[in-house]
């Protein structure tokens, strides 16, 4: 998949710095690409672009096509005349320390609100038209679920008793304190009978009672795209291309699966019956219950995994090459009662295996995809990946203190793989090297005959010098901070995403450190 060298960075949008409480698709974002080519960077790696859930998390969205909204620039908007350049000006904050969700939809929103507006009262561009067309397959449905979520929201918030005894009826989730139950009443499992079901009717009728709301829905979208693919472009004119991220599963409560619930193992509630996760593992003694409901994957196959096809269609449409998370949930996944408290309860079952990818390739063509092939990889994981020719990932924290010739030392690799210091979810090369065993140290340090001083730098020149095709990393480890900048720590549920820099941050030595290793170890190829 790639015929030379290549190094980038890891950083998701909403890290970028801003004064809205979240990075986004405006001059920051393109000033961050204008310094990755500096640095003679060809990659940037995010993270899923779509909705985020109420954690800030993008592994738990609302939709597997659609795009976070807060995303949007605000700037751009003033620039095409849809807001004005005092109204966002007024509406800017002091630089953030951290992406702040809750700040930037009390600052953004309500601009996009008066951008919508001001787009009502005119003739909608031609391209505007031209996206609903291109997207109905997935925005019509889409939009019709966020706005039906936004309304069953606020009235049944006015009647928690009612809510409660439907959830209990359906044995579905139960909010501890009955203040909370507005949360659970947004949920596509307590929409009228009629529209959990998809009755046609109910759908026409909730389309028209609706159609406001949903015009709302598919111009945030229509916005998001637009600049999304401006910001792309300019990206690659600069010789740089986006590695986007797919998680392997979605959210119970999202468009997906309201809209494709043969396509999920449910029940005839439609509550899931089992659900994701994987065994313990090095980040948790009980393992991880995700709670995402698992495909039946056996009704993908009979309608030739159509679903697949417009969804990594769509996200090769979004990004040049594409990380396929939970790589080995295709060979196998970790499945998990529904009412389990944890995931040690689970068992293994087979996956659909080439089957799907066979069929991707047959309809897409060969697949620019990289297979996050970590945790517990047995040989046909392994067999499957090679069947594919996929590309692995190794991440570098992970190689110390154990075998000599463990997988996950550069020594070990084959050519065909992307090496990363750390990942979204690790620690930060800094932090890991502060929290590790002495022994591990120790081999860190004989292993690349260094003194530990600066272990983010050794770290990085043992990826740029590896045999892998492709090294990437993390934007913390380039700045050189600490693990109260990591990303993201699985199994945990608050604190997390939230991870964002400062120009200040960025010095020159970071420019040149970067160029320096990317010239010295041939990574700086077309």
């Amino acid at each position: 998949m790639f015929k030379s060298r290549k190094s980038g960075i890891l950083l998701h949008l909403s890290s970028i710095p801003s004064p809205f409480g979240i990075g986004d698709l405006g001059k920051d974002a393109y000033r961050f690409i204008e310094t990755l080519a500096s640095a003679k960077q060809t990659l940037w790696q995010i993270l899923p672009l779509c909705p985020v859930d109420g954690s800030g998390s993008p592994y738990q969205s609302t939709s597997a096509f659609a795009g976070e909204s807060l995303f949007i620039s605000l700037e751009l908007l003033a620039k095409e005349g849809l807001l004005s350049q005092e109204e966002v000006e007024q509406a800017e904050q002091a630089p953030f320390a951290n992406t702040d969700y809750a700040a930037a939809r009390r600052l953004k929103i309500p601009l996009l609100q008066k951008a919508f507006r001001n787009f009502c009262l005119k003739t909608p561009p031609l391209d505007y038209n031209a996206f609903l067309r291109k997207n109905q397959y997935w925005l019509e449905d889409y939009a019709l679920f966020m706005a039906a979520k936004a309304y069953f929201t606020q009235h049944r918030a006015q009647d928690a008793e009612g809510l409660l005894e439907f959830l209990h009826e359906t044995k579905g989730f139960l909010p501890e304190e009955k203040g909370k139950a507005y949360f659970y009443a947004a949920a596509w499992c307590s929409f009228p009978k009629e529209m959990r079901e998809r009755k046609p009717q109910a759908l026409a009728e909730w389309t028209e009672a609706l159609k406001n709301e949903i015009q709302w829905e598919c111009f945030l979208q229509y916005l998001f795209h637009k600049q999304w693919h401006q910001l792309k472009t300019f990206a690659n004119e600069n010789e740089i291309q986006i590695i986007g991220d797919a998680p392997i599963f979605v959210s119970y409560d999202s468009a997906d699966v309201w809209a494709n619930q043969k396509a999920f193992r449910l029940n005839s509630c439609g509550f899931a019956t089992v659900v994701a996760g994987v065994p313990p593992d090095y980040f948790s003694e009980t393992g991880q219950l995700w709670g995402n409901p698992l495909y039946h994957w056996k009704y993908h196959e009979r309608t030739d995994f159509q679903w697949w096809i417009c969804r990594i269609r769509k996200a090769l449409e979004d990004v040049d090459l594409l990380r396929i998370d939970h790589f080995r949930g295709f060979e196998s996944y970790w499945e998990i009662p529904f009412e389990a408290e944890d995931a040690r309860s689970g068992k293994w079952v087979k996956g659909p295996g080439s089957k799907l990818f066979h069929k991707l390739k047959k309809e897409l063509g060969e697949l620019p995809v990289i297979a996050e092939d970590l945790g517990i990889i047995t040989p046909e994981v392994q067999k499957l990946r090679e069947k594919t020719r996929f590309p692995g990932m190794r991440i570098l924290q992970f190689a110390f203190g154990g075998d000599e010739n463990h997988p996950y030392l550069p020594h070990s690799y084959e050519k065909n793989t992307v090496v990363y210091t750390g990942t979204h979810d690790n620690n930060t090369a800094i932090g890991w090297y502060q929290n590790a065993a002495e022994k591990e140290k120790d081999h860190f340090r004989r292993y690349m005959n260094v003194t530990g001083e600066a272990p983010h730098w050794e770290m990085i020149r043992l990826a740029f010098s590896s045999p892998a095709q492709v090294a990437i990393i993390p934007l913390q480890d380039v700045l050189g901070l600490g693990e109260e900048y990591r990303m993201n720590l699985p199994g945990t549920a608050e604190g997390n995403w939230a991870f964002a820099f400062q120009w200040d941050m960025w010095d020159e030595g970071c420019l040149e450190g970067l160029k320096y290793l990317s010239l010295l170890f041939g990574r700086n190829c077309g």
